[in-house]
């Protein structure tokens, strides 16, 4: 295990968290696509790969615990300030950064309700409505924010499987119950707008943090029981993804993405069968050291800041192409490819940025990504 995520090798949360961010652009190209009401075949289509992605969220939040606990074994609170130190330049200076800039430049992407005065542009600013994505990003940074808390389970834990399983199922209980109540109550209920920043809070994804760390704690032997079934897990992930599919289409026409929300019971399962797929992936592309696992770890390194511009690329993009009445086929795949691109290209050039304005103002921290 020494090897894992050393310089230019990726571990399982690099492969989560290039999964994730890939996927949730696309969920993002989808989204605009929709707006057009396009015809019913093509609403099923992009339904179909809109559900086949709706596994983002929680497999980035599994990708963060995973390669956290890996990287901080021995980590307790007397490390929480220079770990939030490192992780207010990595994540929530970026995230102060682009969330300024949607509500200034991209006010109309605002999402449930617009600000009219500084305290509503607060609200706005703090609770994920500056655009369509920022709602996950107000939940991921709460889960950087508890970070010391799942130290704290790591270290009970210890490596011991039954502990694991224990402190798996108890979580999974709850989280039953949490999207057990929130598919009554929000998810058609009687408190879908009251209740709607349900979504943006940390429990309702505490099972996906839970696995990151249960894995990290008993790697030797779960990594194996994914080798050696991952065919029990391909036939398990398809008849969740059945599922899950079949229930977001039986709402019927026009369809509605609102249909497929992270937080039904069923969506739990196929997300975990989808995050062991990727980590079985992950593993047998670290057993044969494929050549692009450097590209993973890089990948995966500027994740965060090329999800938080897409959208913003994905705006201008979509502005230019649109008009042009290019058929779905091939304006699909090309919003993607443009999207994804725009977005780490710009990532990559801030951070060269960011590094040299901090040269010239004299700051030397050693802040890395871990």
């Amino acid at each position: 295990m020494e090897h894992l995520g050393s310089t230019g090798r990726a571990d399982i949360g690099d492969f989560e968290k290039m999964f994730a961010v890939t996927t949730v652009m696309i969920q993002s190209v989808i989204t605009f696509l929709m707006q057009t009401q396009p015809p019913i075949g093509q609403q099923f289509f992009l339904g179909g790969f809109y559900k086949l992605a709706k596994f983002s969220a929680s497999a980035f939040i599994f990708g963060i615990l995973f390669s956290t606990i890996r990287t901080h074994p021995h980590a307790t609170w007397r490390n929480y300030p220079r770990f939030m130190l490192n992780r207010w330049h990595v994540l929530f200076v970026p995230s102060i950064l682009w969330t300024t800039v949607y509500l200034l430049f991209l006010p109309q992407l605002q999402q449930h309700s617009h600000y009219h005065n500084w305290t509503s542009f607060a609200w706005q600013f703090i609770n994920g409505n500056a655009a369509p994505h920022l709602w996950y990003n107000v939940m991921m940074l709460q889960f950087i924010i508890i970070m010391p808390l799942f130290w704290m389970l790591a270290h009970w834990i210890n490596h011991r499987a039954v502990r694991a399983l224990v402190a798996f199922i108890l979580v999974l209980i709850f989280e039953f119950g949490w999207h057990l109540t929130y598919a009554l109550r929000v998810f058609h209920g009687p408190d879908a707008q009251r209740w709607y920043l349900l979504d943006r809070v940390f429990p309702s994804f505490l099972i996906f943090a839970t696995a990151g760390t249960v894995l990290w704690q008993c790697y030797p032997k779960l990594s194996e029981v994914l080798k050696q079934h991952w065919l029990s897990q391909v036939v398990i992930w398809l008849a969740l993804f059945y599922y899950v599919t079949l229930n977001f289409f039986s709402y019927g026409i026009p369809v509605w993405l609102t249909n497929a929300p992270y937080y039904l019971p069923s969506m739990i399962f196929y997300n975990l069968a989808t995050i062991g797929l990727i980590a079985t992936f992950a593993l047998y592309m670290q057993k044969y050291r494929n050549q692009w696992l450097p590209m993973v770890h890089w990948i995966a390194l500027y994740a965060h800041r090329a999800y938080l511009s897409h959208v913003f690329w994905l705006y201008w993009c979509w502005k230019l192409l649109n008009p042009l009445h290019i058929p779905l086929m091939l304006l699909f795949p090309l919003l993607i490819l443009l999207t994804v691109g725009l977005a780490f290209l710009s990532a990559f050039i801030f951070h060269l940025v960011w590094v040299k304005f901090k040269d010239l103002l004299g700051i030397h921290r050693h802040l890395t990504n871990g």
